[in-house]
């Protein structure tokens, strides 16, 4: 079995009791809710990650963050008919302010390649089954409970 390691950045925007998220487009979330953020390129920092990739998924500026978490989770799919496991790193940020506004739709092209776009979502709504693995470890570190 193939596996494979993915180490990115993060942002958790929480407003009241929803929490912005990305439609996934591609890789093992394909057709998933997701947090926004991506690929940490090689010499970049974490933070500068976060930065770029919200500006690429979701169209904001990030101007105040902090560290809320560094976690991982281990996961299995199907690729090219096979069976590959993957271990998905993360630093996740808590966004305490942004400017600009979020677009809930967005061309795939060369700079942003996985996500059609950002909303908020009531967490308290939201189901297992329509969020990436790392989507569900951070809400419920967050302290919300998600509907199986």
């Amino acid at each position: 079995m193939k596996q494979f390691q993915h180490l990115g950045a993060y942002g958790l925007i929480i407003k009241e009791s929803s929490i912005l998220l990305i439609k996934k487009v591609g890789g093992p979330y394909d057709g998933k809710l997701d947090l926004p953020g991506g690929t940490i390129e090689f010499s970049e920092t974490p933070e500068a990650t976060l930065v770029r990739e919200l500006k690429e998924e979701v169209g904001i500026d990030v101007i105040n963050f902090e560290l809320f978490d560094g976690n991982s989770i281990t996961f299995e799919w199907i690729h090219k008919d096979e069976l590959e496991k993957g271990h998905h790193l993360g630093f996740f940020y808590l966004i305490k302010d942004y400017k600009g506004n979020i677009k809930n739709d967005i061309s795939i092209d060369n700079v942003n390649d996985d996500s059609k776009g950002a909303m908020f979502y009531n967490i308290n709504e939201l189901h297992k089954k329509d969020l990436s693995n790392i989507a569900i470890l951070e809400i419920e570190k967050l302290g919300y409970t998600l509907k199986d």
